[in-house]
């Protein structure tokens, strides 16, 4: 394992004073073959004191909490690190925070890996032997690739069940039979998680996923699906098994969802780019539940959902709400929503230039680029059918929004307040008015730079005279 210097330094002056041990998430990410981001060392077989003493000289401590012996380190690089004493964790009260924790040094390395989620994160490393210890067979799950609980004790921390919804996702992995039961058997305490923390769950699935189906999957297994009704209403929605033969649409949408993170501008994308587009096509279908009816179509009894898109706006502002999402996602995730079937209205031979420019301001702030992604994942999302005419409508939306150079931006005004008192106007109430109707006459192809805009202003000014 590849141990920035800082912390090697810090290692070394543990070393003689106890039994440093990497553990969590670096040793996990280090045997799945990825490169460790977070180091987390606990060290055994020492007092509080004497570890606060050996870390000192090597940048600022701060302690996070001494009656359970945490130490942030942040050395002169840059880095942060957290060594920690092996603790015993007792149940005192309900919730995620409502344990006794209480520093044991001479714990043994298997009782001290007992007290962590899953096997995969119960691994530790001895960064100067690099030896393995594995005393809950997390290798042998990391390898068959199944998330296990690590102890009975697994089920005094409920938001455990979300962490295995995330990390389902994240490194593709599926949940043991028994590590469900588990779940299952702490169903009702999802109530007494903070918001906060299952939002902090929520948002590792939409940034960090490999396979996001995984995830929901698991909240399918354990029961806990039903903490969140705008996406357990997609299971057993029917569709029309002709357009999608992969299933219902809880289906549909985990296929959708894992075709995303396939495309490569979603895995080259910026956390904040990532999040509103899963989302965005996590939700897209949420409208189909009310909506959809069995109705005759082309002489043809069949499945539709006519209207889903706009109905389901709101109901993805409900769930994002649900799931504590920061205020502002739904700005972005809304539009994606409402206007995710827009190349199939319409003539299918061209996008005019008025209904591209009206598209990028209704779905600002996300752009027609963002939206093609979610139409595209849509398409991807009903294996084994492949509609080459539907990529063939999203190509050439984006081609003409590039034309317009609106593919990654809503159009703006051109006519602004200084124009009209450049035309001898004194500000007042009539301005929004009439910039609010340049703006209409803009997005219509009346004008398209600033001397055309003046030129409107002008004539409307006039005409509005002569009518006085």
């Amino acid at each position: 394992m590849h141990l920035p210097d800082s912390l090697r330094c810090a290692l070394a002056a543990v070393r003689p004073i106890g039994r440093p041990r990497l553990v969590g998430g670096c040793v996990r990410d280090f045997l799945l073959g990825l490169e460790p981001k977070d180091f987390d060392v606990e060290v055994g077989e020492t007092d509080f004191p004497t570890l606060h003493r050996a870390l000192a000289p090597f940048g600022a401590t701060d302690v996070v909490g001494r009656s359970f012996g945490v130490i942030k380190l942040r050395t002169g690089d840059g880095r942060e690190y957290d060594f920690s004493l092996p603790r015993r964790e007792s149940k005192v009260g309900a919730g995620h925070r409502g344990f006794e924790i209480a520093p044991e040094p001479g714990l043994s390395e298997a009782e001290a890996a007992a007290r962590r989620d899953f096997t995969i994160n119960a691994i530790s490393w001895d960064p100067f032997t690099e030896r393995v210890i594995d005393p809950l067979g997390g290798q042998a799950d990391l390898k068959a690739k199944v998330l296990r609980h690590a102890s009975p004790a697994f089920v005094e921390d409920p938001l455990r069940v979300l962490r295995a919804m995330q990390f389902a996702a994240r490194f593709d992995f599926t949940l043991a039979h028994e590590t469900a039961l588990l779940c299952r058997s702490i169903v009702d305490a999802y109530h007494e998680l903070p918001l906060e923390r299952v939002w902090g769950e929520w948002d590792k699935w939409a940034t960090q996923s490999t396979r996001p189906s995984r995830g929901l999957a698991v909240l399918e297994q354990t029961g806990w699906l039903a903490h969140f009704p705008e996406l357990a209403a997609l299971r057993n929605c029917p569709q029309e098994p002709e357009w999608h033969p992969e299933g219902d649409v809880f289906n549909h949408t985990q296929h959708c969802c894992d075709a995303l993170v396939k495309l490569q501008p979603w895995k080259s994308a910026d956390s904040h780019r990532r999040r509103f587009l899963l989302f965005a096509v996590l939700t897209h279908d949420l409208g189909k539940p009310s909506t959809t009816i069995r109705s005759h179509r082309r002489e043809v009894v069949r499945w539709t959902s006519a209207g889903h898109e706009a109905a389901g706006g709101p109901i993805a502002e409900a769930f994002l709400v649900r799931i504590g999402a920061p205020v502002g996602l739904a700005d972005y995730v809304r539009p994606l929503v409402v206007d995710h079937l827009i190349h199939h209205h319409g003539p299918k031979s061209e996008f005019g230039d008025t209904q591209v420019r009206r598209l990028a301001r209704r779905l600002s702030p996300a752009t027609i680029d963002d939206l093609a992604l979610v139409m595209t994942a849509d398409s991807f999302g009903r294996p084994p059918l492949y509609s080459p005419e539907t990529h063939n409508l999203i190509e050439k939306l984006r081609a003409k929004s590039r034309l317009l150079d609106l593919a990654a931006r809503a159009p703006k005004p051109i006519l602004l307040g200084r124009h009209l008192i450049a035309l001898g106007e004194q500000p007042g109430p009539h301005f929004k008015q009439l910039l609010d109707d340049a703006f209409e006459a803009q997005l219509d192809g009346m004008f398209q730079n600033e001397a055309g805009a003046v030129e409107w202003a002008r004539n409307r000014l006039r005409r509005t005279e002569h009518a006085k």
